[in-house]
């Protein structure tokens, strides 16, 4: 499947919406609770200084760390665990739900059923509570809208609000020492010190968790061209493109100048929906390739994303994985579905029997031309600065100066590298390598058994493709659960889901 845009990513991104996903914490209490009667992990309590340690904290609470809570719930392991997310509620790239627009992945791998078909978490019985069940079924597809699938992500987490935390921005992960008299580690690091500060307050808080999982999803990312100029107030990423186009383009009748950077599914999406949005505006889509390029999702290719693809692909050596990991990556970055591309080129082809000459066209793609700088107009537009791909040769966008430019270029994930920072020291190497359970290797004896810190979402260089994306969440989910509460996960799987795990 194409699986470089929100259809995949997790939320905020990303893996998890942390920067993407108010209810404020609510209320301290016993084990019994929540929509779905008694729970077997442990309701909070208290919001700061907490000094009990937490069995484990999760960093984020978007769809990775949503898949845990179901899992948890499910796998019956008794433990106190609390969830922390930046955002004011639960939310799913809110920026890219864009109307008409579908999941690039069948339903069937939502957040449960791959892990356990019979779970009261999966999008049949979503629909069946919604009692949209039947009608979805009259569709004959697969494929949800993205706003339906959204809101199941939003039904689903509705049942945990006991256990997270929201507006809550984690600040660092630091060992807490067991020798306070003179700050240093000889002794196995037994806990981790997680700060936090309320977005809404500025209070910080700290608790203590055994173990932590930090799934943050990804930044924004944009040209390094581009980034010195950040921020400035017309140019946005594809992930806040609802949220904030009609701030900064309020007349949807005025004739603007738009530009869209990026030749993925999501870049292609938001030309698309330009087009209909501001019907009077001109739109621009810069590409560094020569063509927009379908997504290939056929069944052989889909493969890449099964759930016991992780262990064959973690088990190679470093520069095999590595080149498997080239060699796929036209199924996951700068590709659009099929559908919108003939979409497209439709648009442009009705343009072409009115007016042959392009440069008169309302809707244009510049192909072979990478964004490499921008310059600010008179009436404070903006100008970009080109380089052909192809002869190497600099230009800039001529006679249009742009009202707005949007950024579709995809997500750095590298935000925990910030919040380890406390931890390198006892790092492996001084480097966040992790296991094939997702665990980070520490130097030995530095941290004690039944500690640890898993990632989620950023490892994609050692366990493939689908470890930022949709396809595997409830297996993998499955597996974290079971490493944290039972020890190192086993490498033997049955269609991708260890053995232990159906109860």
């Amino acid at each position: 499947m194409t699986n470089s845009t929100p259809n995949e990513y997790h939320g905020g991104g990303a893996t998890d919406g942390y920067e993407s996903d108010s209810s404020v914490p609510k209320r301290n209490g016993s084990v019994t609770g929540g929509r779905h009667g008694t729970r077997d992990f442990t309701r909070t309590s208290g919001d700061t200084s907490e000094k009990e340690p937490y069995d484990l904290i999760c960093v984020g609470f978007g769809p990775a760390s949503l898949a845990v809570a179901i899992a948890l719930h499910e796998q019956s392991y008794p433990g106190r665990v609390l969830f922390l997310e930046r955002q004011p509620g639960f939310a799913w790239h809110s920026g890219m739900l864009l109307p008409g627009t579908r999941m690039q992945i069948s339903f069937l791998k939502d957040l449960a059923t791959l892990r356990n078909p019979r779970s009261e978490f999966t999008f049949v019985n979503y629909l069946y509570h919604k009692k949209r069940l039947v009608s979805f079924t009259n569709l004959g597809t697969f494929l949800p809208l993205r706003e339906e699938y959204s809101d199941y992500m939003s039904w689903c987490a509705a049942h945990f609000e006991d256990v997270v935390r929201y507006s809550q921005d984690v600040i660092s992960v630091s060992p807490v020492c067991n020798n306070s008299d003179n700050g240093d580690y000889a002794k196995p690091v037994k806990r981790w010190e997680v700060l936090s500060k309320c977005t809404m307050t500025g209070k910080a808080s700290i608790r203590w968790a055994k173990n932590v999982v930090i799934a943050v999803g990804g930044r924004p990312a944009f040209p390094p061209s581009i980034s010195q100029d950040l921020p400035h107030p017309r140019i946005i990423h594809s992930s806040w493109y609802s949220d904030l186009v009609l701030e900064l383009l309020d007349d949807p009748s005025k004739q603007y100048r738009i530009a869209v950077v990026g030749a993925g599914q999501s870049s292609a999406e938001i030309f698309n929906d330009l087009h209909s949005k501001y019907p009077a505006s001109k739109t621009s889509l810069y590409i560094r390739q020569h063509a927009l390029k379908p997504s290939d999702d056929s069944p052989f290719v889909n493969e890449i994303f099964d759930p016991d693809r992780v262990n064959a692909l973690y088990s190679l050596a470093p520069e095999v994985r590595a080149a498997s990991i080239r060699e796929d990556r036209a199924t996951n970055y700068s590709v659009v579905r099929l559908s919108l591309i003939e979409n497209l080129y439709d648009t442009l082809y009705q343009q072409r029997i009115r007016d042959p000459d392009e440069s008169n066209w309302q809707h244009r793609i510049h192909a072979l031309q990478e964004v490499v700088g921008m310059e600010r107009d008179r009436g404070d537009k903006i100008r970009l600065k080109l380089r052909n791909t192809r002869t190497g040769e600099f230009s800039d966008s001529g006679d249009e100066a742009f009202d707005a430019v949007i950024f579709g270029t995809g997500y750095i994930r590298d935000v925990h590298h910030t919040m380890l920072k406390p931890v390198k020291g006892l790092m492996k190497d001084e480097c966040c390598s992790v296991g094939r359970d997702y665990r980070i290797a520490f130097r030995e004896g530095a941290v004690a058994e039944g500690a640890a810190i898993f990632l989620q979402g950023c490892c994609e260089a050692t366990h493939g493709l689908s470890d930022s994306l949709l396809s595997i969440l409830a297996v993998r989910a499955g597996e974290l659960v079971d490493s944290i509460f039972e020890g190192d996960v086993s490498a033997e799987t049955v269609q991708g889901t260890l053995r232990k795990l159906p109860r």
